[in-house]
């Protein structure tokens, strides 16, 4: 049984420290290793200069962007995240990545997980036709985007998408990934933070190919419909992130607990489980609006990991450690 200790600010990545790549305000913030010694960092709907509100919505003049992309190579993380650089448009600014469906009902295009695979950069994101209540939002589709640069350029492959079911409850909208043997998994949510997590895998080649994916339902892996998969972990469970932790022998995740407001860490033996209860790791008592909670790549070898979190009012990113123990 992992116990967590205790948690404790340690830098803001995002506002001040990142108005000269053209965002003050974002979120999100997911973290993984491009496979080539450099961090990628993933961001959602992004602001610039113009922007005087909390929370997202695009007024007039911030300079929306649906996504952006930055790099870094920090190792110290006790002095913080320092972005080095973003992916840029033409006038040096943080450029929008994932690129909105034309003629489309889309709202915005999110980011939820990156990984690199064999020399490829994959990331999920999802088409969000109309945010609902808060907590909940209905998406058109799911899908995985993929860079063959690094992280520079993405393409968006038609073919590799999940649609969403007509009732808007299909299991794998949002999706955090991981890897482990010769396989990618994918631990999937339906839209919005409300309910459980299920568990999808393929081939390290197989990504973009939905068709190649098996799924865990009752005990076994089965091709075919995504909707037969039955939950892994018990929700509610919003945006998610995993990493298997080298010092204690098992798999974290990290994700918002909407009823409790608050990021939850919960661990297991493997991505089937059995999963722990969550525990406590920030509280919304402490950080009003608080989600998000992204597992930072460099750090799942001891016992503190680090991992960026969003707050919704001033709608920006912080690193934050964790201590755990046995």
């Amino acid at each position: 049984m992992i116990r967590v200790l205790g948690t404790r600010e340690i830098a803001p990545v995002t506002g001040a420290v990142t108005r000269r790549f053209g965002i003050h305000a974002t979120d999100l913030g997911i973290l993984w290793d491009n496979g080539q010694g450099t961090l990628l960092v993933a961001f959602g709907d992004t602001y610039g200069l113009g922007w005087g509100g909390f929370g997202a919505g695009p007024p007039r003049g911030s300079d929306w962007r649906c996504n952006a992309l930055a790099l870094s190579t920090s190792k110290d993380l006790e002095s913080g995240l320092r972005l080095d650089s973003v992916v840029p448009r033409a006038d040096g600014m943080a450029a929008q990545i994932l690129e909105r469906d034309r003629g489309a009902d889309e709202n915005t295009v999110i980011p939820n997980s990156g990984i690199a695979v064999g020399g490829y950069n994959y990331l999920h994101y999802m088409s969000v036709r109309k945010w609902g209540p808060a907590g909940r939002w209905d998406t058109n589709y799911a899908g995985i985007a993929v860079s063959a640069d690094g992280g520079k350029t993405w393409v968006k492959p038609p073919g590799a998408r999940w649609p969403n079911s007509p009732k808007g409850d299909h299991p794998f909208q949002i999706c955090a990934f991981a890897q482990a043997d010769d396989y990618v998994y994918l631990m999937g949510t339906t839209n919005g933070r409300f309910d459980d997590a299920y568990l999808g895998r393929c081939r390290r080649f197989d990504v973009l190919d939905p068709p190649a994916y098996e799924y865990w339902a009752a005990g076994k892996w089965i091709k075919g419909d995504p909707c037969r998969a039955t939950p892994v972990m018990t929700g509610p469970v919003g945006e998610m992130s995993l990493a298997y932790n080298d010092y204690f022998g098992r798999w974290l995740a990290l994700h918002l607990d909407e009823a409790r407001a608050a990021i939850v860490l919960r661990s297991a033996p493997e991505l089937t489980g059995p999963w722990a209860d969550g525990q406590i790791v920030v509280s919304g008592e402490d950080y009003p609006g608080l989600y998000g909670g992204y597992l930072h790549p460099w750090a799942n070898d001891g016992t503190s990991v680090y991992f960026t979190l969003s707050q919704w009012g001033p709608y920006n990113i912080w690193l934050m450690r964790t201590d755990l123990g046995a």
